[in-house]
């Protein structure tokens, strides 16, 4: 019966015409029912609609709330005037230091001659080439984890090599345990793969081992997705002994796992990886962009003997090889020590972006690390993310809510995600004094 999709296209209109506001409170369900005649059970397929159609959140022991944005990423209806200030962007998270391209440029001159054009420009196997992977084992043996070049898989880019991966763990169906807040993209490759991400109870210290073996005694777990270092986005690093208890676990219950270390660069003091504790089960993802540049789009996955050809495989099969003039290029910056001067510079970068989030945003409840690019705003009461981010935006800034990232839709929680790398430095601070003014005014009005 499609009586309920009807009731939801009304209530659907009501929302794109403005009637129904962004941060407005939908009637809970029992009274929506007696409002339109309905069973409470045809209330809740009603409301489980507009969750699906991305127009609502429901939140739990708070209600269900009208989204500040439309499924197709449009602005809803803005909560303030807009001050007319272009936008800011502090969603996306691409790092870029002064001189970089001055930097980069030497070491491609030579490949610009027609015969080393030519040569670069031919295809290029999962495998990479010999120099590549001479390169990147050098890499990875200076972050705790000697890896043979033969273990070392190339891609396009790390989400490539995270769904190469996947694709090539997990079936149609598959349970995959994650952090309860996780990066965006693994939530869009497991919809497209048809996998089911299961969330992980985390405390201080990390993901919590017990938590894991529930789940998996619950329903067998195909594999973990973990960010142990500088997690995205609350920029937790899980602790030395928190790893060793979760190798010991996935030992014990056999459970391969995906080992996301993106931004593990930015903090050479960091744990070691969790590849290095059970190199015979994690399948250990990592790229040069953030090292580099967005536009150098080379990732690499070193996975365990036995599963090379199988990861192989996938990477071929979508069509996710990387290119060899990417691969070339990165040769030449990691054996020349460009992308060495490059983190060092985004290292003291990222240090001096946290401290302006430290003055800007004194006084909110703000997490992160002073290494990182990111940090986790827990807002003020009353505020709900969705309802700043339209706020924001409305200020001509853009910053990513808490909903992105959540695992669970019916527990959403009151934040945003600052992405700190893209936005020039002074842009940046004028963006978080402006960010702190909104909350606080926000937060003094009863906003949401």
């Amino acid at each position: 019966m499609d009586d309920y999709r009807r009731i939801a296209d009304r209530i659907a209109a009501d929302i794109t015409g403005g009637r129904l506001r962004p941060g407005q409170r939908l009637p809970p369900q029992r009274a929506f029912a007696r409002r339109h005649g309905i069973a409470p059970s045809t209330a809740g397929r009603v409301y489980a609609e507009l969750v699906r159609r991305g127009l609502v959140v429901g939140e739990v022991g708070r209600g269900t709330f009208v989204r500040a944005t439309a499924p197709d990423g449009q602005p809803g209806i803005a909560l303030t005037e807009a001050a007319g200030a272009p936008l800011v962007n502090l969603e996306l998270n691409y790092p870029a230091v002064p001189g970089q391209s001055e930097l980069m440029a030497p070491a491609l001159a030579p490949l610009l001659r027609p015969d080393a054009l030519g040569q670069a420009l031919r295809p290029a196997a999962a495998a990479g080439t010999p120099e590549a992977r001479a390169a990147v084992g050098a890499l990875l043996a200076r972050s705790g984890l000697p890896a043979a070049p033969e273990r070392i898989l190339f891609t396009g880019n790390a989400r490539q090599a995270i769904a190469a991966t996947l694709t090539a763990l997990v079936r149609p169906g598959g349970r995959i345990g994650v952090e309860p807040l996780t990066y965006p993209l693994v939530k869009e490759i497991a919809g497209r793969l048809g996998l089911v991400l299961v969330p992980l109870a985390t405390d201080a210290e990390g993901p919590v081992p017990q938590a894991v073996a529930d789940a998996h005694r619950g329903a067998p777990l195909s594999a973990l997705y973990l960010q142990p270092a500088l997690h995205n986005p609350t920029s937790l690093t899980t602790s030395a002994g928190r790893l060793r208890q979760l190798a010991d676990c996935v030992h014990r219950l056999g459970i391969p796992v995906v080992e996301d270390r993106i931004w593990a660069f930015l903090n050479p003091g960091g744990t070691p990886p969790l590849a290095a504790l059970a190199p015979g089960l994690v399948h250990l993802v990592d790229s040069l962009s953030k090292r580099v540049a967005p536009g150098l789009t080379v990732g690499f996955t070193v996975v365990p003997e036995d599963r090379v050809e199988a990861v192989a495989r996938a990477v071929r099969s979508g069509g996710w090889s990387a290119g060899a003039f990417a691969l070339e290029a990165a040769v030449r910056w990691l054996g020349d020590g460009t992308v060495d001067r490059l983190v060092a510079a985004k290292r003291q970068d990222a240090r001096r972006r946290q401290r302006l989030v430290a003055r800007k945003l004194a006084g909110f409840a703000v997490r992160s690390d002073p290494a990182a690019y990111f940090a986790w705003w827990e807002l003020p009461a009353p505020w709900r993310a969705d309802t700043f981010t339209a706020a924001a935006r409305a200020h001509g800034i853009a910053v990513t809510p808490g909903t992105a990232f959540c695992v669970d839709p019916s527990r959403t929680p009151d934040a945003v995600r600052l992405g700190l790398g893209s936005a020039p430095e002074p842009q940046l601070a004028r963006a978080l004094e402006t960010l702190a003014g909104v909350a606080r005014d926000g937060a003094a009005a009863g906003t949401g």
